[in-house]
């Protein structure tokens, strides 16, 4: 209960950071001093995700331990050609880009299944810059879009790491959140499946390219295809 209103108001501060200008090109999570999992590379038996994209290259490990249905559902997808020629239909500077609508209105795509699926909450999952993540249209309602955290650093003001501190949030998780950036406000609310591990300056790319009033960008980014492999 205290993480959902904490997240309430958090969302608050981290859209007044939006419009105040966090602006920080520059996040290299290699650098990281954290024992939190997003932060560790890739091992053997990990499966990956590479998302071609016409700016580039986004490679991602996925965690199936801590979210099977999201890791299912985006795996089938992709291996299915469902992502092939999707857009990234909503670009928010400092915040997110989002994708897997094949109408690319926002208000497409389903499961697997045809019909929505549970949350996977874990307090071993954030929403550190990089992470991999469910959209959804409230509790229990994903289905196939999603997107990459691209916070900045400067977005983890004192007042939030404060907050995050007082609402009991474990003090490794803080740290984590205190380097790399990202948006503690969606912790609890989408399910992270995954992680980038490289590529992460694409996301930044497309996470800059000039948008219309809709946060949509004007001369579109485009999904190629999605590569799953498992590291050998």
């Amino acid at each position: 209960m205290k993480k959902r209103f904490f997240a309430v108001f958090v969302s608050v501060a981290v859209i007044c950071c939006l419009f105040a200008g966090c602006s920080q090109k520059t996040v290299n999570l290699a650098k990281v001093k954290s024992g939190e999992m997003q932060f560790a590379q890739p091992v053997s038996g990990d499966t990956v995700a590479t998302i071609k994209t016409n700016m580039g290259d986004i490679k991602a490990v996925l965690y199936p331990k801590y979210a099977p249905l999201a890791v299912e559902n985006f795996v089938t997808h992709a291996q299915n050609g469902y992502y092939n020629g999707v857009t990234f239909h909503r670009v928010i500077e400092d915040f997110v880009i989002q994708s897997g609508d094949p109408e690319g209105t926002g208000n497409g795509g389903n499961s697997i299944w045809e019909l929505p699926f549970s949350d996977e909450f874990s307090d071993k999952l954030h929403h550190y810059t990089g992470a991999l993540s469910m959209a959804n249209s409230g509790e229990d309602t994903n289905r196939s879009q999603f997107f990459i955290v691209t916070s900045q650093p400067k977005s983890m003001t004192e007042e939030i790491i404060t907050l995050m501190g007082e609402a009991g949030w474990r003090q490794e998780i803080i740290d984590a959140y205190s380097q790399a950036g990202g948006a503690p406000n969606l912790d609890y609310r989408h399910t992270v499946f995954g992680q980038v591990y490289e590529g992460l300056e694409i996301a930044f790319d497309i996470s800059f390219v000039k948008t219309d009033d809709n946060d949509r960008p004007k001369e579109a980014v485009i999904i190629e295809t999605i590569e799953i492999s498992v590291i050998e």
